[in-house]
């Protein structure tokens, strides 16, 4: 998706502020924190790289002149967006309404005290995708709605792999065995996925373990769980592939459009990447156009498990036009919407039944598979300091990665790191 640097985000997150840039105490509305506050409203985004929201919001603003939303871009770094929320929220500012998150900062938020409890009755939840669901819930509750999704999926050069006569992996062993002895004949690097250090990375190294049935956190965040033998299962999948060379070493230097070029150039045989590469990839300037295709990511035994990437909607605790916000969440989630999400925005819709429709199908042919990817896969772990449990993984497996550790190694600094996390919070 085009909020893809968040890995997933790598992935969009739109902030939705009050209009207008007066003090809190010169505002319309309710008092802060009024769920019956109704007012003027302002869509922020950190990136619309395709521009499909004026025309979403324009469908609102006609239809609400007393309730117009304006829209505003953030800087397009995910970290950045971030740090300006939390800016915000932590002084207990009224100036944002509803913030369209990153899925894996609800739980920090909710436990923060930043976005208010969601009345799920409201939202069309049966609707949606069941995992992208669980996104937005902490504790037990809904804090968010799920507004994007994203699921990571394997990309693989169909024309090379049909010349040799072999299939896609379904597994690891298949996909080293491929990426050690097909990619050489070809010229090509065996596999590739986001392995500097930043939160794509962390969606790498989460995706691994989970598809060899490990966990990082348990009781969301509460316990430090991955000192398992799955875990070092799946970080042995990827400390193997750099030190027996199937994983280029310049691919610890890739993010998400880093590695998505070198495909897209004709470098790789596979990609781990989200399904924003896939139009860009089949592009008549590609290198690749019409001899690729996608798969949903393997595991040790069969299809792995992709962390859910995407951006929720939630509601800042301290908003004065909450009703107006919680039906303006209500807008961007009806199916309507969701689809020019798809078709205008080319974002994976939070909607089961649009991955059904023959006609989108046609223009997006990588939905079905998109969709077994998104109904296996799972949030990245929840926890009140995801941030600070995100760059432990990443400064620990990138050591590991450049300095070839073995995985009960990397594994046994990784649960220091991460219960140093856990005690702090």
């Amino acid at each position: 998706m085009r909020w893809k640097r968040a890995a997933g985000g790598a992935l969009l997150v739109c902030l939705l502020l009050l209009a207008g840039h007066a003090s809190a105490g010169l505002r319309a509305g309710g008092e802060p924190g009024a769920a019956d506050g109704r007012g003027p409203l302002t869509l922020v985004t950190g990136g619309d790289l395709t521009g499909y929201l004026r025309g979403v919001l324009d469908g609102w603003n006609k239809r609400h002149p007393r309730e117009k939303v304006t829209l505003v871009e953030l800087p397009d770094a995910a970290d950045e967006v971030r740090a300006q929320l939390v800016t915000e929220l932590r002084s207990g500012s009224d100036r944002f309404d509803v913030l369209n998150i990153d899925v894996a900062w609800t739980s920090e938020f909710a436990a923060a005290g930043w976005i208010a409890p969601v009345d799920g009755r409201r939202f069309p939840l049966d609707r949606l995708l069941p995992p992208v669901v669980d996104t937005a819930t902490f504790k037990g509750r809904l804090y968010a709605v799920p507004y994007v999704t994203n699921a990571g999926l394997l990309y693989y050069r169909k024309d090379v792999l049909d010349r040799e006569g072999e299939r896609p992996p379904q597994t690891w062993a298949e996909l080293e065995r491929l990426a050690k002895t097909v990619a050489p004949k070809h010229g090509l690097d065996g596999y590739a996925g986001q392995f500097l250090p930043y939160e794509g990375l962390t969606a790498n190294v989460v995706e691994a373990v989970q598809s060899a049935g490990g966990t990082m956190l348990g009781d969301e965040g509460a316990r430090v769980t991955v000192d398992s033998p799955a875990a070092r299962e799946g970080l042995g999948f990827l400390l193997d592939g750099v030190r027996e060379g199937w994983i280029p070493r310049r691919a610890l230097t890739f993010k998400e459009e880093e590695s998505r070029r070198a495909f897209q150039n004709g470098e790789l045989l596979f990609l781990r990447n989200w399904p924003y590469a896939y139009p860009m990839a089949n592009a008549d300037s590609s290198a690749v156009a019409g001899k690729f295709g996608a798969v949903p990511l393997p595991g040790p035994d069969g299809p792995g498990s992709s962390v859910l990437g995407g951006s929720n909607l939630a509601v800042n605790a301290h908003s004065r036009h909450q009703r107006s916000a919680t039906e303006l969440m209500a807008y961007l989630t009806s199916e309507q919407v969701q689809r020019q999400v798809l078709t205008k925005g080319s974002l994976p819709p939070v909607w089961a039944d649009l991955y059904n429709d023959p006609q989108l199908i046609r223009t997006f042919p990588y939905l079905p598979t998109l969709k077994r990817s998104l109904l296996t896969a799972k949030p990245r772990p929840k926890s009140a300091r995801y941030d600070q449990v995100s760059l432990a993984t990443q400064a620990v497996v990138h050591q590991a990665l450049i300095g070839r550790q073995d995985p009960r190694e990397a594994v046994a600094r990784l649960t220091r790191e991460l219960q140093a996390v856990v005690r702090r919070g």
